[in-house]
């Protein structure tokens, strides 16, 4: 049997992570922590654990904070590159503007993933299908039960993709349940056929054009966990998921289940934590806590009694003693006074100072 070669990819970590805001003013969204560590960690083990040797980061929106993380990814068993984009590309683009540091010949593999997708691919899989369909691009594909948010991927019998169409809403041009599910194999060869220099997208702009030049673009359907990282509610359901081990991982600091406490992280012996939470390290958790399905990140400071759920609290950001905070954000270094209750998708900007029972959804009696 013919042995693998190693095979390399690109990761698009770009973005400015503008949904997720505040989490993202002072962290790039690859880099926020999910289950302890930064996402991009839980991306770079998988691709590590499917056979991936040379990862390239196409960066941009403070771009400065990857390399003195990962540095040459040696400790990840990876060598890692980095290459900043000075102005925006698009996804196209930012492929495109790496190009120079991969080594694959023109008709070899290179995968390439968005960076805040939180899935269970095989990404072996992906790469032997694209090998044995002979396709010049290979999508993975995943259903999902309302697609009017994304774009749909229409694909024949043999999985061959027959159209690109993108965020439907009339009934009838919902004509599949299958969505771009951001993660692709590219022959190298059509990465180095993308316009240089110049903003580009793959999905409105790449794809469609290899489809109607008559390229073999290929759909591999996949049914394992996804989720799209985009807003802090989605975000911190992936990092539960994570930790609860409903989404797979090899970069979890610790064993899955009903919170993870990394080490220097203070918590009341009576404090409750449940659903998933994550606790960063130096985080004070106080008397009577109960902390369900949410994010602390490092130096963030519950106060007694606090009750939070689904929510993520910022660095070093402090929640007063009674507060309930559920489906919230709270940024870095914000204060949120005691006796306040904090609901429905709020976010607290980044060093904001709420004062005690100030803020309520509900009487005070």
């Amino acid at each position: 049997m013919q042995e693998r070669a190693p095979a390399e990819a690109v990761l698009l970590v770009g973005g400015k992570g503008t949904r997720l805001r505040p989490v993202t003013v002072n962290t790039p969204k690859p880099m926020v922590p999910a289950a302890g560590v930064p996402f991009l960690t839980h991306q770079l083990a998988r691709l590590r654990a499917a056979g991936v040797e040379h990862v390239v980061m196409a960066t941009s929106y403070l771009a400065e904070v990857f390399e003195p993380h990962f540095g040459d990814g040696a400790a990840l068993g990876l060598h890692l590159e980095y290459v900043t984009e000075t102005e925006p590309l698009g996804t196209g683009g930012a492929i495109r503007n790496v190009a120079s540091r991969l080594s694959s010949g023109p008709d070899e593999p290179v995968l390439v993933f968005n960076g805040d997708i939180l899935t269970g691919l095989d990404v072996r899989a992906l790469l032997d299908g694209h090998t044995g369909s002979g396709a010049d691009v290979s999508l993975h594909l995943t259903r999902v039960t309302d697609p009017r948010a994304y774009g749909l991927v229409p694909t024949d019998d043999t999985g061959r993709v027959t159209a690109f169409l993108e965020k439907p809403q009339a009934p009838e041009e919902i004509v599949t349940d299958q969505i771009n599910a951001g993660a692709y194999v590219f022959r190298r060869s059509v990465i180095d056929a993308i316009p240089d220099g110049r903003p580009v997208s793959v999905e409105r702009e790449t794809f469609p054009e290899l489809l109607a030049a008559g390229a073999h673009l290929h759909g591999m359907v996949d049914s394992t966990y996804w989720l799209d990282l985009g807003t802090p509610q989605a975000f911190v359901r992936g990092s539960a998921d994570l930790v609860l081990g409903r989404a797979p991982s090899p970069a979890v600091p610790g064993r899955r289940g009903e919170c993870l406490i990394l080490d220097g992280a203070e918590v009341a012996r009576d404090a409750k934590l449940t659903g998933g939470t994550a606790v960063g390290t130096g985080v004070v958790i106080g008397p009577g806590a109960r902390i369900e399905g949410s994010t602390l990140l490092n130096g963030s400071v519950v106060g007694p009694g606090a009750r939070i759920r689904g929510s993520m609290v910022g660095a070093a950001a402090r929640v007063g003693a009674n507060s309930v905070l559920d489906s919230a954000v709270v940024g870095d270094s914000a204060v949120i006074g005691a006796d306040n209750e904090l609901r429905g998708g709020i976010r607290v900007w980044c060093g904001a100072r709420i004062g005690d029972g100030s803020l309520r959804f509900s009487s005070d009696q």
